[in-house]
């Protein structure tokens, strides 16, 4: 008991609950009131959105049926293939004495209603007098006459002569094509001509079969889930189109149990009407899909709330241990500095207040040192650093001066050979040994080059020459990485004309391109194969020394060190041609 009551006097402890209380009760509140409001405004525009296409998808509907009514009025208005004229012909004559219509053979005018629209299979017409049945067709199968239901095609035509009969989709079996999906539209051919009687005179009947992707189409483009259903539907509940194959049927039993097949919970019913039939356009969307992802997004949301809120509680426990662990720590570094352990020192807690109090500690520690060390320590260390500056300072003014010397041993006996080469080799050594900026110019970088090609060509005879070709753009106060040529031009002699024999060149070119100066050096020696050159720029790309090629790898570190990853050294070569290692700086002010 009394540990639980130390624990809850704990100001962390406090802190860490009131941390949690504070943090976990908004969090639900506005997750889960956010998550509604979200989930209803989805939920709402969805449905609307449906609505819309429902609306938009009855229009599509109507306009089919009606432009399919339209091309069986060609028996009456005679427009096609640009010829019209008005029908005053005696169609009973016509078609059972001349097989025409329109005053054109059966067959032509079949045709052409055939042609007249990409989405008609089939043209039938049938004569009244005999029942002789005429067609057009697109199909590669040929017609089976014992299968056209022509009998069935005629039933509504006959109680109905004047008006047009739909037929509902149904796959043409009498072309031995069952999966093919058409709807059938059929109009009689009534002779209008001379003294109407109360009877119609119907000369014919003329079919047209269309192709029942064209409603395929106009259903794709509404996107929905395989579960969802889709209906067109007349007046007496009759299916007329569906995207389910195995729902298509046009008979009496199809209308009657029609409203009990479409009533379900589960289901968002929408429904817009077909002027044309009289009917409607039926959508039933599942709920379960449509909203599948909104669900799924609100599992996750709840899951967030559930992990955040664990996240707050390990959160709280580590933020109170956090807090509790720097002060005992210091508690603990104060007690060994009390007994005289001077060499503690407190890790870094960053830059807040604990941090600060620890960095405050370790500097009265370090102070307290200093004042306590004496202060003859301090000196002597100044003064083995001055000497020691001092012995670098020596040397090379010592190496400087000999080969002064003897270069002037060498003028007075009138050797100028070997006087201009110690002076070539004294400037290198200089160049080299003089400790400054990493930095020179393009100028100080190429006199070093030319004096180290002045001993190259006195050590092989001339028969290595160097050219330096410099552009217009580049100026001589340009800065470049210093001692970052000469162990290029050394590798391209040692490794690449050497070996050739005879006579070789070294060309260095400079060139500015935009911010970055280029500079490339070729050579005409022995060059390298591919395996080769992969080897070396593998070595290159290694981040351990190499045992070869010591010279490029270092000057390829230090462009990329001091210069950034975007500059550093490319190797190019061709055996038996020669080799060219090209390098990029940075255009900078010294």
């Amino acid at each position: 008991m009394s540990f639980v009551r130390k624990w809850w006097n704990s100001v962390f402890v406090k802190f860490s609950a009131a941390f949690l209380l504070v943090g976990l009760v908004p969090l639900i509140a506005l997750s889960i009131f956010s998550l509604q409001a979200f989930t209803g405004h989805v939920q709402q525009f969805t449905v609307n959105n449906l609505k819309q296409m429902s609306l938009y998808l009855s229009y599509n509907v109507n306009n089919f049926f009606s432009d399919y009514d339209d091309i069986t009025r060609l028996m009456y208005t005679g427009r096609y293939e640009g010829y019209s004229h008005t029908i005053s012909v005696n169609q009973t004559a016509n078609v059972n004495e001349y097989e025409q219509i329109n005053s054109i053979p059966i067959a032509a005018f079949l045709r052409t209603v055939l042609y007249s629209d990409k989405h008609i299979r089939s043209v039938y017409f049938v004569r009244s007098l005999d029942g002789k049945l005429y067609f057009q067709t697109r199909q590669s199968k040929p017609l089976l006459e014992e299968k056209l239901p022509v009998a069935e095609w005629l039933q509504p035509l006959a109680e109905k002569p004047n008006h047009l009969s739909i037929y509902p989709t149904h796959g043409e079996h009498y072309y031995n094509s069952p999966d093919r999906r058409v709807i059938t539209f059929g109009r009689n051919l009534i002779d209008i001509s001379g003294t109407l009687t109360a009877e119609p005179k119907v000369v014919g009947s003329l079919f047209i079969d269309v192709d029942a992707g064209v409603l395929d189409s106009f259903f794709q483009e509404m996107n929905l889930n395989k579960d969802d259903e889709l209906y067109v539907l007349d007046g007496a509940n009759r299916i007329y189109y569906s995207n389910r194959t195995d729902r298509e049927k046009a008979s009496e039993e199809a209308a009657e149990t029609a409203p009990e097949r479409f009533d379900d919970e589960d289901y968002l019913v929408f429904s817009d009407e077909i002027p044309y039939l009289s009917g409607q356009v039926l959508m039933r969307v599942s709920e379960r899909s449509l909203f599948a992802q909104l669900t799924s997004t609100q599992s996750a949301v709840y899951l967030a709330i559930v992990v955040c809120a664990i996240a707050l509680l390990a959160m709280g426990t580590l933020l109170s241990r956090r807090l509790a662990s720097p002060i005992r720590d210091v508690l603990q570094h104060m007690n060994k500095v009390e007994m005289g352990n001077l060499d503690t020192q407190i890790e870094s807690y960053g830059k807040d207040e604990l941090g600060r109090l620890a960095f405050g500690f370790n500097r009265m520690v370090e102070r307290l040192k200093i004042f306590i060390n004496d202060a003859y320590v301090a000196e002597i260390k100044q003064k083995q650093a001055e000497l020691n500056a001092l012995k670098s300072q020596i040397r090379p003014h010592y190496l400087y001066n000999t080969l002064e010397v003897i270069r002037m041993n060498a003028v007075y006996n009138d050797d100028g050979e070997v006087a201009d080469m110690i002076l070539a080799l004294s400037n290198q050594l200089k160049y080299v040994i003089d400790y400054g900026e990493d930095w020179v110019t393009v100028r100080e970088e190429i006199d070093h080059l030319n004096d180290y090609f002045h001993i190259i060509r006195v050590r092989y005879e001339n028969r290595i020459d160097l050219r330096l070709n410099v552009a217009d753009d580049v100026r001589m106060d340009f800065p470049i990485l210093k001692l970052s040529l000469q162990p290029i031009v050394e590798n391209a002699i040692q490794h690449g004309i050497r070996p050739k024999g005879g006579k070789g060149s070294v060309l260095v070119t400079m060139e500015r391109a935009g911010d970055t100066l280029s500079v490339t050096v070729y050579d005409d020696g022995v060059g390298m194969s591919e395996t080769q050159l992969q080897r070396l720029k593998d070595q290159l790309a290694e981040t351990k020394a190499p045992s070869k090629n010591v010279g490029l790898k270092n000057v390829c570190d230090r462009i990329k060190t001091v210069c950034g990853d975007g500059y550093g050294l490319e190797i190019s070569s061709m055996e038996h041609v020669g080799t060219s290692v090209r390098l990029s700086f940075p255009v900078r002010k010294i």
